[in-house]
């Protein structure tokens, strides 16, 4: 169903500006680093060589539940190509102060009824910061991010919501192409053009 590959949930702040400037791709990717519920921790740059589909989520977000299954399926079949699929809750628990992250058993609860993958927590400022939306700026969620062998952003979401990204026969055939460049390779994948954003009303 369209509707069910759009974003989940549009996060509007008080003020906005006219418009939000996204980071340009391609672009070298940041270290990030995703610590989950259990400690362990993956730095972004210890998957060089791999081509790296990074999920930001929030838990209780559908669509991001709904695209955390369909990578699961993806994952499956292409990890043994060079493939790894990571995610990143970011949501605050209910009641809780804003930039607080989600808690341990948030993520563990998702995990195990949705994802067949790694998923960390973050705080909601530190996401924002790595993916450069700013607090004024409109976004939704799932955000993806898609790194490549040489460690180069080759993909990002709109701030909005970018449903190629979430698409299942999309994503196969661009992290499929990207799978087939060598860490040295200087070959270009055309990046997604950018879908009309979709987001539900509050």
């Amino acid at each position: 169903m369209r509707m069910r590959l759009a974003t989940c949930a549009a996060i509007l702040a008080a003020a906005l500006p006219a418009f939000a400037v996204m980071p340009p791709v391609p672009r070298p990717a940041k270290e990030l680093v995703v610590v989950e519920p259990s400690g362990k921790k993956t730095l972004l740059t210890s998957l060089k060589g791999k081509v790296v589909y990074i999920q930001f989520l929030f838990t209780t977000c559908p669509h991001c539940q709904h695209l955390s299954q369909v990578m699961t399926k993806v994952s499956a079949d292409l990890a043994p190509k060079g493939l790894v699929v990571m995610g990143v809750g970011f949501d605050e628990p209910t009641g809780s102060a804003p930039g607080t992250p989600p808690t341990a058993a948030m993520i563990t609860g998702y995990t195990k009824q949705y994802a067949g993958f790694p998923v960390g927590m973050a705080p909601r400022d530190t996401v924002m910061s790595y993916l450069g939306i700013s607090v004024m700026d409109r976004f939704a969620v799932p955000q993806v991010l898609i790194v490549d062998r040489k460690g180069t952003v080759r993909a990002q979401s709109d701030f909005l919501g970018t449903e190629q990204l979430q698409d299942e026969t999309y994503v196969r055939k661009f992290l499929g192409d990207l799978l087939k460049e060598g860490a040295t390779t200087t070959t270009t994948s055309a990046a997604p053009k950018k879908a009309a954003p979709v987001a539900e009303k509050n």
